[in-house]
């Protein structure tokens, strides 16, 4: 034993580790994964949970003070932070059917009626080089109209970059559609990570989060189990199961009690366990969903028109060229993707798949803060 914990300490200090467990091998051939608060256990040797679910009402809202205002819209429930100018978590239940998409994107962003104090709007979001990133996916809420309409209020979003948002974060929510079919139902909360200190964008000064999470609970029987998700807000080829941690390590990172109606022994259990194999990691695609080669978000075409200028036409297209200007892409961008395009970005065409902090110094002297894709390693305002 004492051999075998030398090897995981050994491991632990000359890996770099994220907010995601890494898996790793002891000296005895033992596959072990290690968790980001220094915890691990041995892979797959949680078995599926033998546990009776009972009818629970609004089971998906974490533990709120009595001071908090939940807001309630027809798919989903939220709490907004009006110091972030976005929600600390958007929670609601998936059920099968609801998987199946009705009604498509209306893409229209407008403010959440039901925050008093309002939320942010286009112009903060407008040249931030920042996805309008929702929370709960309108893919969730296509099964009826008033569900997709409230699923792109301003209070269900987060800045988050084009290729987190249109990479890894939307391979996370097909997931969770997949689950929800497979179990019937799962309930979801998710939302950025939010601190003091973050990098803001526009005249409201919305937070751009660090990191975002998601915690999913199967409450289905036979087999009753929990998961949990951190991911950084940037681009990422790592597989899903590289972020799955316990639903308690989301809670220490976020302050956020999740799942609290549940019976204590219950609770301690699925939270407390990371089951890999108990879940499935392969999309299967929901009925009404479409495998287009389209973008999430419409963008103005990278084209260059004959005058010098850059289109202004909007376009879908995963490449960022519209149809006029389709024959200009380079080659050797021509399998290029949706984590390469930038929406509201006024910086050059010319941009990398990973962000990174801007270069350039502002006029106090300090470094900008701001993340930019562009190859230049600088910022539209540097």
């Amino acid at each position: 034993m004492r051999k075998i914990i030398f090897t995981i300490i050994l491991l632990f200090v000359i890996q770099k580790l994220t907010f995601g467990q890494q898996e790793v091998k002891t000296n005895d051939g033992k596959t072990v994964l290690l968790f980001e608060d220094g915890t691990w256990l041995y892979a797959d040797s949680i078995p599926l949970y033998s546990i009776k679910s009972i009818n629970i009402t609004n089971l998906e809202l974490p533990k709120t003070k009595s001071k908090d205002k939940i807001i309630t819209h027809t798919g989903y429930s939220l709490l907004y932070n009006e110091t972030h100018e976005q929600a600390n978590w958007v929670a609601y239940e998936l059920t099968k059917e609801e998987t199946n998409k009705l009604f498509e994107r209306t893409d229209k962003f407008i403010s959440d009626p039901k925050v008093k104090t309002e939320t942010a709007t286009d112009k903060d979001y407008q040249g931030s080089g920042y996805d309008r990133g929702h929370l709960a996916p309108a893919s969730d809420m296509g099964w009826s109209s008033t569900t997709m309409a409230e699923s792109f209020y301003y209070s269900n979003m987060s800045p988050q970059t084009p290729s987190f948002n249109r990479g890894v974060w939307k391979k996370l929510e097909e997931l969770v559609r997949t689950w929800a079919i497979e179990n019937n139902a799962v309930y979801v909360v998710t939302g950025p990570v939010l601190i003091n200190g973050l990098q803001t964008i526009g005249p409201n000064k919305v937070s751009v989060p660090n990191y975002y999470y998601k915690v999913v609970l199967d409450y289905s029987e036979p087999n009753i189990k929990g998961i949990g998700f951190i991911l950084p807000n940037i681009g990422s080829k790592e597989q899903l199961q590289y972020y799955a941690v316990t639903i308690d390590s989301v809670e220490k990172i976020t302050g956020i009690d999740f799942f609290p109606l549940l019976q204590d022994e219950q609770e301690e259990l699925i939270e407390k366990n990371l089951c890999i194999k108990c879940w499935s990691w392969k999309n299967t695609k929901t009925m009404g969903e479409k495998n287009e080669n389209k973008a999430t978000e419409s963008v103005q075409c990278n084209g260059i028109t004959k005058a010098g200028e850059r289109c202004k036409n909007k376009t879908l297209n995963m490449s960022g060229y519209c149809y006029h200007h389709e024959g200009q892409i380079k080659s050797n961008n021509s399998n290029s993707n949706t984590e390469e395009i930038k929406v509201y970005s006024n910086e050059p065409t010319k941009t990398s798949s990973t962000s990174v902090q801007c270069s350039g110094t502002t006029k106090s002297g300090n470094r900008c803060k701001r993340m930019t894709t562009s190859s230049s390693g600088r910022c539209y305002q540097h």
